[in-house]
């Protein structure tokens, strides 16, 4: 059952994200970029306040570098429908589990990024969940 509203167009585009962002990373790494993007639409805080659907997320001023090339638009591949519709649905992984943010820093995962704590590494992706000061509902988004 999704999580969040979804038709096909938005699990294609979200695909599309998937692939554009982390397809180097391989299947996990790409279900990790997914599940920070899904955690932005349930959260409704921090700089993600109002963000009620993937569109909105995606194209989210400065969200996400890939949306400035050529590569994110490039038509969704079944493989990557099939991993954005698992992030619909709902399946989290460590350590974008209550992930807002993650970058691919050319070196070290900072402690923090944005104030926010370290979650945990995948391959090059730096993943940051919120503090519960800072965004309590993602913790009780599922």
């Amino acid at each position: 059952m999704a999580v969040v509203k979804a038709r096909d167009q938005d699990a294609r585009l979200l695909a599309r994200l998937l692939r554009a962002e982390a397809e180097g990373e391989g299947e996990k790494g790409m279900l990790l970029v997914g599940n920070v993007g899904i955690n932005r639409i349930r959260a409704n805080c921090s700089d993600f306040r109002g963000i009620r659907t993937i569109p909105q997320m995606i194209f989210q001023p400065h969200a996400f570098e890939a949306v400035l090339y050529g590569y994110f638009y490039q038509r969704a591949r079944e493989r990557e429908v099939r991993l954005a519709w698992r992030c619909i649905n709902g399946e989290r992984y460590w350590p974008a589990k209550f992930s807002l943010w993650y970058f691919r820093p050319p070196a070290d995962c900072p402690p923090t990024w944005y104030n926010q704590p370290f979650a945990g590494r995948y391959k090059k992706h730096c993943f940051y969940e919120p503090t519960a000061e800072t965004c309590e509902n993602v913790y009780n988004t599922y």
